[in-house]
């Protein structure tokens, strides 16, 4: 745009909007000591904890993978339950695809419900100026029934599939990783002792040794007297080897459970400052504070906290996501100075009026296929602007109710396909990379169930959204 003299230099810089970069980049930080805490280890837990089958387990994934996405965005949650669910679904012998279907449908819809959920809720929210609790009251209606449908229609369609009895005594209660028995079996603790018992095989040998050396050692009695004072010498000095060793190693034990007892508490006492500051966040944005500072403040309190070098989970943030969108900041200020889009939104402008139904039908579809063909961020920077310009010269109630119709139908839309959302992709990409057995999760699987959740959630939330 710059080099085709779209646009100037200073008018590139002023087209970038620093208060979502600042909104994103400290919500990015959060997830980061969040999963540092291991919050969504434990969400990952609740997903089997006393499950009573894969019907169960598959409402309680779509539950709690909305609630986490509200809050933490729907991109980290995917990232961090993918493989948890995997597991879970191969210790239940469950075919996994109906599972990370729902992971990834459910963070999207959750995600709608707050303007933290998703980047193009905190671009709506930012240049909209609702407040955070405005927005949720305004969409959480249409998430919770949007969540009720979504999982309804799984179960319709991989109902036979999803019918496995299971026996209350054989469920599962807690997810343990291969990696986490290994250290479990090979702690330091397990090995405090060990050598005494590695001693047992060489004793063992030795009376091996010993037996054959009388074989061979003819019918000489001084051969064998001479060879059994020796094997009982070497044993005496092994036997007492070992007990030295054990000696030596029980003074260790207290002063090693000492200082895991202070670790210990040192850990918890850090989680519970974590929780309380994530809970002091949320209030403050529940009480109309300014998200962007809200959300920094709380990753520089977080960062403070913790008395260690920030940089291994700074270096976890994505830069190149904040280098994305300020990328994609400059590029769409520079198509809407051509006049295209103002062309094109003058022609349909007046169909998409959301003073009547059919409008808002037309204002929905006109949404999802752009949010499809472009992707949800770029089409909230093109449309939002001209439909809220477009609400506001009906009523002020209006401007408002269109923001939110905005934000869910762009949201939402991201489940169509594949390709709709960066969180069906990620879901798409981890599953396919869990070791020791991946899932690859197909382009035509998700759209079979894509397209008629899409259509259906995204019609019956327009239907409860609140000005």
């Amino acid at each position: 745009m710059i080099i085709f003299r779209v646009i100037t230099p200073a008018q590139a810089y002023a087209a970038i909007d620093l208060s979502v970069l600042g909104l994103l980049f400290g919500t990015m930080v959060v997830s980061i000591y969040l999963e540092r805490a291991n919050a969504f280890k434990y969400l990952g837990i609740l997903f089997s904890w006393k499950s009573r089958g894969a019907k169960d387990l598959l409402y309680r994934i779509c539950i709690f993978t909305a609630v986490s996405s509200a809050l933490f965005t729907n991109d980290t949650s995917c990232v961090l339950l993918t493989e948890f669910i995997l597991k879970i679904a191969r210790q239940n012998n469950i075919p996994p695809h109906p599972l990370l279907l729902a992971l990834a449908s459910s963070a999207n819809i959750g995600s709608s419900a707050t303007p933290i959920g998703n980047p193009q809720n905190l671009i709506i929210a930012i240049q909209s100026g609702i407040s955070f609790g405005d927005f949720l009251l305004g969409i959480l209606p249409a998430m919770l029934v949007g969540i009720f449908v979504n999982a309804l229609i799984l179960l319709g369609m991989y109902w036979k599939i999803l019918y496995i009895k299971k026996d209350e005594e054989t469920a599962v209660n807690e997810v343990i990783s291969e990696k986490d028995a290994a250290s479990h079996q090979f702690s330091p603790i397990h090995l405090s002792h060990q050598p005494s018992f590695e001693l047992s095989p060489n004793l063992d040998s030795i009376y091996d040794s010993k037996n054959n050396n009388k074989d061979h050692a003819g019918t000489s009695e001084d051969g064998s007297r001479e060879i059994t004072r020796k094997l009982e010498e070497k044993k005496k000095v092994l036997e007492g080897d070992c007990l030295k060793e054990i000696e030596e190693g029980i003074p260790i034990e207290p002063a090693e459970e000492k200082e895991t007892l202070i670790q210990k508490w040192r850990r918890k006492s850090w989680k519970v400052c974590l929780y309380l500051v994530i809970i002091g966040m949320v209030v403050a944005l529940l009480l109309g504070l300014n998200m962007s500072w809200t959300v920094l403040t709380a990753a520089l309190i977080l960062v403070a906290l913790d008395f260690k070098d920030a940089g291994p989970c700074l270096d976890k943030v994505s830069y190149s996501l904040l280098v994305f969108f300020s990328g994609m900041f400059i590029t769409v200020d520079g198509f809407n100075r051509t006049g295209i889009p103002s062309t094109l939104w003058n022609l349909m402008e007046p169909h998409a009026r959301i003073n009547h139904p059919g409008g808002i039908a037309v204002l929905a579809i006109v949404i999802l296929v752009l949010s499809n063909l472009a992707s949800n961020v770029p089409t909230v920077l093109l449309l939002g602007g001209r439909v809220a310009a477009s609400a506001a010269a009906i009523s002020p109630k209006d401007q408002k109710k269109a923001w939110l119709i905005l934000a869910w139908v762009s949201t939402v839309a991201g489940n169509f396909s594949l390709l709709g959302s960066a969180a069906n992709l990620i879901v798409c990409e981890q599953a396919r990379r869990v070791k020791p057995v991946g899932y690859n999760l197909s382009f035509w699987t998700h759209l079979k169930f894509g397209v008629p959740s899409t259509l259906i959630v995204t019609a019956i939330g327009l239907l409860l959204i609140r000005g």
